[in-house]
């Protein structure tokens, strides 16, 4: 064994004293091991979020062998093995309520197992933060390989996006605008391939800022999932982290304030989702990185909206791969003085360098700095009596002449209320009122669900209204669009000013000033404070209880309050 091996990791379990070293090793060796993958060769982990129960991730097995590949050829010694799988198609109450524990499913995995370097898999919304959260609080050499988006939907010659047309086809179908006939046809059209949503959702939102915090290769993100380049990057991403690990190039030497902060200004260019504040800012916080909800707002503030995808364009994600994908966001920001460029990358080089030559094959898809799609729509973070802690509310999907707006609040205690009135006509309600609903937040829920974005009466969308303002302490799908006021803080269930308004308040909205504000005195909302009553704990036992107690709030990133911070990797103990 060479003396840089004696300073992996691995070395403690394989290279240990005769009793342990032979009990590592033999037990190992019943998988048909050779004996001279414990020469001192970096140990590699391949961490696979693959789950049937994941549709979006389903195809990870495959795109792990091409790892494999790449390790073996670079003299490392891969090992794959699995962790909680969160699958946003399927999981109830909400992907996000697990988050956490996945997080912390992959942070011991790591920790308590003899690995030198990691190699992340992830696809679905939740499944890419959480692994880059517990990665990050062991601070090992990673990778990440996302699964890629599926393939254009395809109906009636049109193209149609995953969750984007899902919204637009069932309103119409409630609005008597679309046949059940072809509203089934259009279920069969949609999903044509493996992969995550191919809108610019929070899967591929949280896959572009993979790219751009540099934990994956470039132009990494944007490659379909069944497009043999996807197979290609796995296989180069093998080989980088066994060199990763020589330079010991680790998670927290990538992923800097200055990552962030490239990350933050590029998301307002693809017109990211509303989400990626709050996966951000956990990450940031496990790494002992400052970020606030309000950086989102000043650092985007001047980045103009490049990509014409769904759901605030036309294209979606295959179209923006063959137009060249990041590299030629990240060229363009750069080129107009938005980016950091002395930030390293997994591949040694910078965020900047990586994309110099980028081309843009396609200007309508990622349209130029100087001709963009908007200007001046990035996320905008909004504060008032109503939200002391902020909320969000993304600018270039929501109606423009609602982004100043003053009306009655029409208030709903929960999700279960709403759905049970949005239906009825003779519900006292009209386009001009704010649709306010309580519940829905991190405890509330709990999990914070995405049903930001809640439909509209009925009797409004058969005046042919598709948009109202809608406001709520809870997330919107990324796929989904409208002028939809989120992540409210403090939450309704926390005794936040949201849970003290009442149907028949004015409330005003005025996106330009960053202002949310409830037209009620202080003397009543203190009135109503005193006679509120939280609601009960939601469960009694388990990792909900464990939770609802910890949980943060959403404008500190949702994560539990005793993951924050940076905790390194220590050597466990010798085992016994």
């Amino acid at each position: 064994m060479s003396e840089d091996s004696r300073k992996y990791r691995s070395a403690n379990w394989f290279g240990a004293g005769a009793k342990d070293g032979f009990n590592h090793r033999a037990w190992m060796k019943n998988q048909g091991t050779p004996h001279d993958a414990f020469d001192g060769r970096p140990v590699i982990g391949i961490c696979n979020s693959w789950s049937e129960l994941t549709p979006c991730n389903a195809h990870l097995r495959d795109v792990a062998e091409r790892v494999k590949r790449g390790v073996w050829e670079a003299g490392g010694f891969p090992l794959e093995f699995p962790v909680m799988s969160l699958g946003e198609t399927l999981m109830r109450p909400t992907t996000m309520l697990f988050r956490n524990l996945m997080a912390m499913d992959v942070e011991e995995s790591i920790r308590a197992n003899p690995l030198d370097g990691v190699v992340l898999l992830s696809g679905c919304d939740k499944t890419q933060p959480a692994m880059m959260m517990g990665a990050a609080s062991c601070d090992l050499p990673t990778v990440v390989i996302t699964g890629g988006p599926m393939l254009n939907g395809k109906f009636q010659g049109q193209d149609i996006g995953s969750g984007t047309d899902v919204w637009r086809f069932s309103e119409d179908l409630r609005a008597g605008k679309m046949t059940l006939a072809d509203f089934m046809e259009a279920e069969n059209c949609m999903s044509r391939s493996n992969g995550h949503c191919m809108t610019m959702g929070t899967a591929s939102t949280m896959a572009s800022m993979t790219e751009s915090l540099g934990l994956t290769l470039p132009g990494a993100s944007a490659v379909p999932a069944v497009d043999a380049n996807r197979y290609r990057i796995a296989h180069l991403v093998g080989r980088r982290i066994v060199d990763m690990v020589k330079e010991d190039l680790r998670f927290s030497k990538v992923v800097t304030r200055k990552a962030f902060e490239n990350a933050v200004r590029v998301n307002a260019a693809i017109g990211g989702s509303t989400n990626a504040i709050i996966h951000l800012i956990a990450l940031a916080g496990r790494l002992g990185v400052e970020l606030t909800i309000d950086d989102f707002d000043r650092l985007a503030r001047d980045v103009p909206l490049l990509v014409n995808l769904m759901p605030n364009g036309k294209y979606l994600m295959e179209d923006y791969y063959y137009a060249g994908g990041l590299p030629v966001v990240v060229r363009s920001l750069a080129e107009n003085g938005l980016l950091n460029d002395d930030v390293v990358t997994v591949n040694g080089a910078s965020l900047t360098a990586n994309a110099a030559e980028a081309r843009n094959w396609n200007e309508d898809v990622i349209r130029p700095f100087d001709n963009p799609l908007n200007r001046n729509v990035g996320l905008a973070v909004l504060r008032g009596n109503l939200a002391p802690d902020g909320a969000v509310i993304k600018p270039s999907a929501a109606t423009p002449a609602l982004l100043n707006h003053r009306g009655r609040a029409v208030v709903f205690e929960s999700i279960e209320e709403l759905r049970a009135k949005v239906e009825d006509d003779d519900l006292d309600i009209d386009e001009t009122c704010v649709m306010v609903l309580k519940g829905a937040g991190p405890k509330g829920y709990p999990g914070m669900p995405e049903v930001g974005n809640f439909p509209l009466p009925a009797k409004i969308l058969r005046k042919g209204i598709t948009d109202m303002v809608r406001i709520s302490d809870a997330r919107m799908s990324g796929t989904a669009y409208g002028a939809v006021v989120l992540h409210v803080s403090p939450e309704s269930a926390a005794g936040g000013p949201l849970a003290l308004v009442q149907t028949g308040d004015m409330i005003e909205l005025d996106v330009a000033n960053r202002r949310l504000h409830l037209d009620v005195s202080d003397t009543e909302l203190a009135r109503r404070k005193a006679a509120w009553t939280p609601p009960p704990t939601p469960m009694e036992r388990g990792y909900v209880r464990l939770y609802h107690d910890h949980v943060m709030q959403a404008h500190e990133g949702c994560d539990l309050d005793f993951l924050v911070g940076g905790s390194g990797a220590p050597i466990p103990r010798e085992s016994h």
